[in-house]
């Protein structure tokens, strides 16, 4: 395995392209939320099948994220991020076109293609940065889609409520183009390859195993939690997850090294980033909707869609302004303090907001602190994994890892709607959401943030910082046969 030769001029225009790719990818999946209450009726469509149109790009971003991860490794991860933007653009050009509900659920499929970017961001700063600067910049890749998420909450709510609602699509088509030209300028391909080839019976059997996984999370409360379609699927998704995962072990070259996947680091920080990613997408439901919720019902706060996106913002902007100080802490203390730290911090948010519901500065608290929370957490997950495997596995195993994230904030998605939906009360001819179930989703959010804490505890406390630095300076000195030999030892 070779790799490029590092150009210390270059390294902060990567970092920056790469974390503004992260940041479209992520405004392409939050740009629908202020318009989601209408859009079964820009679709002329039934509320059911209108949700599709969120679910189609949630089912296809988890299946991208392992195979473009892997991909990545044996192809070339830059190559396949500018496949990723570039289907993106055309999905995001398929929806500004048309109104149709199945054209729109084909659309926002590609356009969730895109969610692959982020591992092989990750992946692309593990083998082009410097050791000295790669943590902080991983940390930035990490966080933003959270990033591009609090960010694209105002913005997609002003542009909706002034304009046609595609030029939503449009507006992340230019911004897709854009992260496509700066790639190409500032972002060098990297010599790191994986040994093997694409394992493609591995890849259908994976996204067999998440989409019938997946699509009963998202769809329980519409169809039923105790259906013989919901129990059907959970049992077929764990049927073909565990014949996947049989395979995987007796092939050569597998999608996902499921021994690297079953070390301790790596599957407790599996685990964690699931409890972080259910944690982070809580807020995102609740608040908003407070927000926005009429000052008749007695405790919603009747802002307009703008003034209760900028009042969420601060969880964008504090996880960005988080990542120079996670560098600092994570260079003192190591990761896994860094994690453990950001949970505590998430868990606090949400104890406060519980009490915290009654005016649009209190949620603005709310968001800020979650947000320093979220970001820390989020920048924590690329050291742990990256320290725990082979550099040539970069790409998969953050892959995976941004996978378990993703799930995290479907099961979050699927529970919060529950309970929304289950303690609503009525309000003239609708039922909306009570403060009651707001408040029950922010103590889910506690509980799923102290499971975190508890996988994270018992992560290894040393020995992840100390893998991350040893492979760094093997990266430096180029990875020589003799220069693993006399790092081999202190790993050890």
């Amino acid at each position: 395995m070779t790799r490029t030769p590092r150009d210390p001029s270059r390294t902060g225009g990567t970092v920056a392209v790469l974390a503004f790719s992260g940041i479209v990818v992520a405004v392409m999946q939050t740009l629908l939320v202020p318009v989601v209450k209408d859009l079964p009726q820009l679709l002329s469509a039934s509320p059911s099948d209108a949700t599709w149109v969120l679910t189609s790009t949630l089912l296809a971003g988890a299946v991208a994220t392992p195979v473009m991860g892997r991909l990545g490794d044996l192809y070339g991860k830059r190559r396949m991020l500018l496949i990723s933007l570039a289907v993106m653009v055309a999905g995001s050009l398929v929806c500004g076109f048309t109104s149709d509900l199945v054209v729109m659920i084909a659309g926002r499929a590609l356009q969730g293609f895109a969610m692959g970017a982020i591992p092989l961001g990750i992946g692309l700063i593990r083998d082009a940065l410097p050791p000295a600067k790669l943590a902080s910049a991983m940390a930035l890749m990490s966080s933003s889609i959270g990033v591009g998420g609090g960010l694209a909450l105002p913005l997609a709510a002003l542009v909706a409520q002034h304009a046609d609602w595609h030029a939503l699509f449009f507006g992340t088509a230019v911004l897709g183009v854009l992260a496509m030209a700066l790639t190409l300028a500032f972002v060098p391909e990297t010599g790191s390859r994986a040994r093997g080839s694409f394992d493609v019976p591995g890849a259908l059997g994976l996204s067999a195993g998440l989409v019938l996984l997946l699509l009963p999370v998202t769809k329980g409360a519409e169809w039923g939690w105790g259906s013989a379609r919901i129990l059907g699927l959970f049992a077929a998704a764990a049927l073909v997850l565990l014949g996947w995962a049989a395979f995987e072990l007796r092939t050569p070259a597998p999608l996902v090294d499921l021994r690297t996947s079953a070390k301790r680091q790596v599957l407790l920080t599996n685990l964690a980033s699931m409890m972080v990613g259910v944690a982070f997408y809580a807020v995102s439901l609740v608040l908003p909707q407070l927000l926005q919720l009429p000052a008749a019902t007695g405790y919603g706060l009747g802002r307009s869609m703008v003034v209760a996106g900028l009042c969420v913002a601060p969880l964008g902007l504090t996880m960005m302004l988080t990542a120079p100080l996670y560098a600092r802490l994570s260079a003192t203390y190591g990761p896994k303090t860094t994690l453990l730290l950001g949970m505590t911090v998430i868990a606090v948010g949400y104890a406060a907001g519980l009490g915290m519901m009654s005016a649009a500065w209190q949620t603005v608290v709310v968001s800020t602190v979650l947000g320093a929370g979220i970001g820390l957490a989020y920048s924590s997950l690329p050291a742990l994994i990256v320290g725990a495997v082979d550099p040539s596995e970069t790409g998969a195993a953050n892959g995976l890892n941004t996978l378990m994230r993703s799930i995290g904030t479907s099961v979050s998605s699927a529970v919060v709607g529950m309970v929304l939906a289950r303690t609503a009360q009525p309000l003239g001819a609708v039922r909306v959401p009570t403060l009651e179930g707001f408040r029950l989703s922010f103590l889910i959010a506690i509980v799923a943030v102290v499971l975190g804490a508890v996988c994270a505890a018992f992560l290894p406390r040393h020995r992840e910082r100390m893998t991350l630095l040893a492979s760094s300076a093997r990266d430096a000195a180029g990875r020589t046969e003799e220069g693993a030999e006399r790092v081999a030892p202190a790993q050890a």
